[in-house]
């Protein structure tokens, strides 16, 4: 029978390079599950993209089942945030990819013992992805899409360790978050239109002004609202003696929702 620290010493060297958080998560994984009668392994941690690519080529031009569906820099192991575990066995040589085993005999499957230790500490699953299942994948991408980290973006290293009693609020304060991000978008968006709107009016004023000079006449009737919408947008500061030309541009822009 092993010990705590023999079980850990066994995963070690794949732990080398992981974010801190899901470091401690993982070698938190490790105790959980023993203390549930499971031993467990680390298989897999950082992964080089060269390495990467080679998964990717097995199955596809290389030997072997495909195992993987992402290239080098499209997995969230190359960058440190996840992990595969199987089951050691209780000759410490040897592991197990077996999720029906129950080797503790409490009649529960201990991969899902596992599994279970695994998302109380804020691991997602790879068993619970709609395709490629890949059961023995766990990760934490706090937040941040595979294009995020590609383009050079990382979480912070001291970012806390989930528990289970910090999962509500946690759950609460994301929810905040995202109302207020939202009311943000709304915010720039609007921004953004006004800026856009008045990167397009402002030639359009000089415009005006050019044809405002030129054979004034009095308001057509045709225009009126035009240049009604023109003033009220603080567009033009007259409502008499524009050209035929200011007149129908005038119109044109009211017609196109632009006044």
């Amino acid at each position: 029978m092993l010990t705590l620290d023999q079980v850990k010493s066994k995963s070690a060297k794949r732990l080398t390079g992981l974010h801190p958080v899901v470091l401690a998560a993982a070698d938190k994984l490790i105790e959980r599950a023993f203390a549930r009668g499971v031993s467990i392994i680390i298989t897999q941690g950082l992964r080089t993209i060269e390495y990467q690519n080679e998964l990717y080529a097995q199955g596809r031009t290389k030997p072997g089942p495909i195992v993987t569906n992402a290239k080098g820099g499209r997995s969230f192991h190359n960058y440190g945030v996840a992990i595969d575990f199987a089951l050691l066995l209780p000759d410490g040589r040897s592991c197990s990819w077996d999720m029906t085993r129950d080797g503790n005999g409490n009649k529960q499957k201990d991969w899902i013992e596992v599994v279970d230790e695994a998302k109380k500490l804020g691991f997602e699953w790879g068993g619970d992805w709609p395709h490629f299942r890949d059961y023995p994948h766990l990760q934490m991408t706090f937040g941040l899409t595979i294009n995020d980290y590609a383009a050079g973006r990382r979480p912070k290293p001291t970012a806390p360790l989930p528990t289970e009693g910090a999962v509500k609020p946690v759950t609460v304060n994301i929810t905040v978050t995202k109302e207020k991000l939202e009311a943000l978008e709304e915010r720039i968006a609007a921004l953004e239109a006004a800026n856009h709107r008045a990167a397009v009016l402002e030639p359009l004023r000089k415009r005006l002004e050019t044809l405002e000079e030129q054979h004034s006449m009095s308001i057509p009737h045709w225009a009126e609202k035009a240049v009604s919408a023109a003033v009220g947008a603080n567009l033009i500061d007259m409502t008499d003696n524009g050209s035929f030309d200011f007149y129908r541009l005038l119109t044109v822009l009211y017609r196109k929702g632009l006044l």
